[in-house]
């Protein structure tokens, strides 16, 4: 191996190493040591550049005004909880036209999306505000921020591999090794947003249980057509069953209480 090459790849590694450890913070808001992309205002102005072309990609912002108030009333209750007002970010909710397309998305900053296609599978208000909250949760744990300082350090590393070795070969299995990392904290980031959600929920006066009945919602969507958990971004709706379940436990050992909007 070419020593001036394997020197400058050595460079590059340690550089993507040395930036994306020195961009460790706390989170304020779930008290997690992290390490993100950007800051909370960069979080904020890069949500609200990408909100049009995300909605415009799906068949922009529904026609429908009842669903529109619907989606916006109750995602402004959950934005009001004090978990998540003490936040700097500027949540929205949109609904979005797509009629197919079964899923929810936030953005970094604060902008909540759900497609119609969710959004008519869903019963109860108690399971849109399980939906919304969960986004929230995204937002709040600054996922998008965390999946991008992951991604800039696996490009680095790559880079590093193709520089160090003049292999592509080599590159394509570093991609792939970089890829399956980055999807497990998905999945991770998925569990996370559970939990969160159920908290968010239950402050803006929501029964946590209604996140069941959307679980089912999402398995029944998906059919027999859902790739290998191992695979995916997100776990199977049937093992976040068990996982929800386990946070309204731990949270309400003495049982959930009455009088909760379902």
């Amino acid at each position: 191996m070419n020593r001036g090459r394997l020197v400058l790849a050595l460079v590059i590694a340690l550089v993507a190493v040395a930036g994306y450890f020195s961009r460790t913070t706390v989170n304020p808001i779930t008290g997690e040591t992290q390490r993100v992309a950007m800051s909370p205002e960069e979080e904020v102005a890069l949500g609200l550049r990408a909100a049009p072309e995300m909605a415009a990609q799906m068949g922009g912002v529904s026609r429908n005004a009842e669903a529109r108030t619907l989606v916006q009333r109750v995602g402004a209750r959950l934005a009001r909880t004090p978990f998540a007002a003490q936040s700097p970010y500027r949540f929205s909710f949109h609904v979005l036209a797509d009629p197919q397309t079964v899923n929810a998305f936030a953005l970094p900053g604060g902008p909540v999306f759900i497609t119609d296609g969710l959004l008519r599978r869903l019963r109860t208000e108690g399971e849109l505000a399980s939906v919304l909250g969960h986004e929230i949760g995204h937002v709040l744990a600054r996922h998008s921020s965390e999946r991008l300082a992951k991604e800039q350090l696996t490009q680095g590393l790559i880079s590093a591999v193709i520089v160090g070795t003049g292999d592509y070969t080599s590159a394509q299995i570093a991609q792939v090794a970089g890829s399956m990392i980055n999807m497990r904290y998905g999945r991770a980031d998925e569990l996370e947003s559970d939990a969160l959600g159920v908290r968010i929920a239950f402050e803006a006066g929501y029964d946590p249980r209604a996140m069941m009945g959307v679980m089912e919602v999402l398995a029944k969507a998906s059919g027999g057509s859902r790739q290998p958990e191992f695979a995916s971004t997100h776990p199977a709706p049937e093992n976040r069953q068990a996982r929800i379940k386990e946070e309204i436990a731990k949270r309400f050992p003495s049982g959930v209480p009455d009088g909760l909007v379902k």
